[in-house]
């Protein structure tokens, strides 16, 4: 039996999601007549309260800087249903829409030469990944396609002339990763062919002869080469040298700058010079990593960024001189999206914070100006309520402390839990902007808690080491201690926690609730993996053997043996918490099927199971009607399992 919409604004969101719910009674997944891109199995219709509260949330937008064009920026927002291209040709001047498509685009370079006024964005269809190269030319607003329209590309990258279009690309066997450069006005160079993945262009000498290309192993280690144009041969740079490298960029003369953790614990700033071999490094007492940087045109400078406990410092040093350039005083928050102008005396990036979403910035080196580009709506959200997070530590199993954020709610406590784990599984929650977490924090009174386990970039490689191979669930063992100091915190329920991720965090999500769910609500697992041995055989071939670096190889027999008992899919009897599980049809990278053997053990088992799959979405949902529907169910699981379906009055 269809259950009809309980007012307007529901059947709005949904008639955009093209899904209408379905009622928890019906246990098998149907597409909506008519408008099938979302699939839901066993999910209610969601209340007017919940979609009252949201209202605001789900309506804030944000920008990214993506390049200069003139002395205007080009960059990426949404103001419809998917993220495009916009122009801002004057400070937080009129955001012009330039791309208009039913996809989000992925990315854009815009080309070095004025003169051809134009750029090259990337695009997929349906979340797929299969990212097609289009030039978009400024005067005609036509675009043209670059690329075979089937294969991956990724990593465009323009010499410094504007001849030559660097990128990555899978065409000639699906697997490979090959580095070609294409000239627009006609010819192809293969910079790079043969077996293996992660190959990438880094960065092209001033007189385009020259191709700086690295080749990710894994997170703790990347080669280097310089690939000479002509000769056509990569040599290969600190051959004796293993160590996770970040960006590599040329500097004045015969240097190269690039980051990595070689001979330390964290990413540092260093310069190679190429004719000596001698390495200076830059950053030599700074005890944290050095996410990003960016060389200016000329040569003549360079800007990094420190990653201090979750929180960006920005630098700017004279690569003449080594003094460091004085900037003017920035917001505190994540620094991203280094982007010099081609004049080499500006600079521009993306800032977000945890009460801000990511808006485009320029630093002028010349007045030592802050520049605001944009200023990203917030939806009437009340910019007086939003929620700082508090960085704590927690004691764990081998004494350790594991750094964490912690929004907490006004209101008379105890209150309610969701602790929501990243991804990676080396990637870092850092206190950035989610309207969803404020929603949480600020409508229903629930503390959300952001836990960077072992693993967990930025915080030295032998953190980072922590849960490779078979020390695999001891990440998870660290969400155990995250549920005892929650115990132990007057202000928060124990007895009301749930646990969210996605990804590698869907991971967790699942063998928490293996390990824990005596002492979890609810989990909610967004494109998680199930079974590492499935999810190792399904995942595109082109990502395999970077997965096994990771996870483990699950063709030798005694590896896959492990996986296998460590997966959450062969552990599922244990499992008696409700979950909400959300998956992409086209996830190149986990495999819809991750989620489709889950749901249906779980539901074998009889346990409650809440299953929303979007057929033109991939690793996440893209599409705002799509994010929008989900993120209207997820608010009613936490409030039917943390509140028994009756959110404490005072957090209204």
């Amino acid at each position: 039996m269809w259950q009809r919409p309980l007012l307007c604004q529901l059947s709005c969101l949904l008639l955009l999601a093209g899904c209408t719910a379905m009622d928890s009674s019906r246990r098998d997944a149907e597409p909506v007549a008519g408008a099938a891109n979302l699939v839901v199995d066993g999910v209610p219709a969601v209340p007017e309260s919940v979609l009252a509260g949201l209202e605001r949330y789900r309506n804030t937008r944000s920008a990214s800087l993506l390049g200069w064009i003139g002395d205007g920026v080009l960059i990426a927002t949404r103001f419809g249903n998917t993220t495009q291209l916009h122009q801002v040709d004057a400070p937080l001047g009129m955001r012009r829409q330039i791309t208009f498509f039913p996809e989000p685009v992925a990315g854009a370079s815009v080309h070095p030469d004025p003169a051809r006024n134009g750029f090259v964005y990337l695009k997929d269809v349906g979340g797929s990944e299969f990212y097609q190269m289009f030039w978009y030319d400024n005067a005609s607003a036509d675009s043209m396609l670059l690329s075979d329209g089937k294969s991956r590309y990724t990593g465009v990258s323009w010499s410094p002339s504007g001849r030559w279009l660097g990128y990555s690309t899978t065409e000639r066997n699906g697997t490979d990763w090959d580095l070609h450069a294409k000239d627009l006005r006609g010819g192809r160079m293969i910079l790079q062919e043969g077996e293996g993945v992660g190959w990438s262009i880094e960065d092209w000498s001033r007189d385009d002869r020259q191709v700086l290309i690295s080749q990710y192993i894994s997170v703790n280690e990347s080669r280097l080469y310089e690939l000479d144009v002509d000769a056509g041969k990569p040599r290969r740079l600190l051959p004796d040298v293993t160590a996770g490298f970040g960006g590599v960029r040329y500097g004045p003369g015969r240097s190269v700058y690039f980051t990595s953790d070689m001979n330390g614990e964290y990413r540092r700033l260093h310069r190679l010079d190429l004719d000596s071999g001698a390495i200076e490094v830059l950053t030599a007492e700074a005890p944290w990593d050095v996410e990003s940087f960016a060389v200016s045109r000329d040569r003549q400078r360079i800007a990094y960024v420190l990653n201090e406990d979750g929180v960006s410092r920005l630098f700017a040093r004279s690569l003449v001189d080594g003094a460091f350039i004085a900037l003017p005083p920035l917001p505190r928050g994540i620094v991203s999206g280094l982007r010099f102008h081609p004049d080499s005396t500006r600079l521009g990036f993306t800032l977000r914070s945890a009460t801000a979403p990511s808006d485009v910035f320029s630093v002028d080196f010349r007045a030592r100006v802050l520049t605001r580009w944009t200023h990203s709506e917030l939806g009437g959200i009340d910019t007086n309520r939003l929620t700082e997070p508090e960085l704590v530590r927690y004691p764990t199993f081998d004494d350790r402390s594991i750094p964490a954020f912690v929004y907490r709610p006004q209101g008379t406590p105890p209150h309610p839990v969701i602790v929501n784990i990243h991804g990676g599984p080396e990637s870092q929650s850092r206190p950035s902007f989610s309207s969803t977490t404020q929603y949480y924090v600020n409508e229903l009174g629930v503390a959300v808690i952001y836990p960077n386990v072992r693993g967990s970039r930025g915080y030295g490689k032998t953190y980072l080491k922590l849960d490779n191979g078979r020390l695999r669930e001891d990440s998870v063992r660290d969400i155990g201690a995250l549920l005892d100091w929650i115990a132990a915190v007057p202000d928060l329920d124990a007895d009301r926690v749930a646990v969210t991720g996605g990804s590698y965090g869907g991971y967790m999500v699942l063998a928490s609730v293996v390990h824990y769910g005596d002492r979890l609500r609810a989990g909610i697992e967004r494109v998680g993996i199930s079974n590492f041995v499935t999810f190792l055989e399904n995942t595109q071939p082109y990502r395999q053997d970077l997965r096994r670096v990771e996870y483990g190889d699950e063709r030798d027999p005694d590896m896959r043996a492990f996986l296998t008992s460590i997966s959450p899919l062969t552990q599922v009897d244990k499992i008696t918490t409700p979950m909400l599980i959300s998956q992409g049809q086209n996830d190149p990278r986990v495999p819809a099927s991750e989620s489709e053997q889950i749901v249906a053990a779980l539901k074998k088992g009889d346990i409650p199971v809440w299953h929303v799959v979007a057929r033109d979405e991939g690793h996440g949902f893209r599409k705002k009607s799509n994010r929008d529907y989900l993120t209207a169910v997820t608010a009613m699981f936490v409030e039917r399992h943390l509140f028994d379906g009756k959110p404490d009055d005072e957090a209204r």
